[in-house]
């Protein structure tokens, strides 16, 4: 049996208004609109990105959050920023650094470089 990831759904409660700040982030298109509910985001290179309504709000640290890996942190840092995120902090390693950033909803993701 052979298992492939397709899709991360990430929990908010306006999927519509997130979906402004992803597409913009990844390069993405809506596939499908579920009234608002449930929408699911694709590009070249990467599994689909859902954006599912829940009614409570989001608290404390994302327990998964994605990880995009560029050649040009600082410049995709600088875009994400423009188009709604904040930064959260830095972080570096022997061989990588990498942004934590939040979206406008608040949920984490990190934007890496390698040495």
């Amino acid at each position: 049996m052979t298992m492939n990831l397709a899709m991360v759904t990430i929990d908010c409660a306006e999927p519509r208004e997130l979906a402004k700040f992803w597409t913009k982030a990844l390069n993405a298109e809506v596939a499908q609109d579920h009234d608002g509910q449930f929408m699911m985001l694709t590009w070249a290179g990467g599994p689909a990105l859902a954006l599912q309504q829940v009614p409570e709000e989001h608290t404390g640290k994302n327990r998964v959050h994605l990880d995009m890996h560029t050649d040009d942190r600082e410049g995709e840092v600088n875009r994400l920023v423009d188009a709604g995120a904040t930064i959260v902090d830095e972080q570096t390693l022997p061989g990588i650094a990498w942004t934590v950033l939040a979206d406008p909803a608040g949920n984490v993701f990190c934007v890496g470089q390698q040495d």
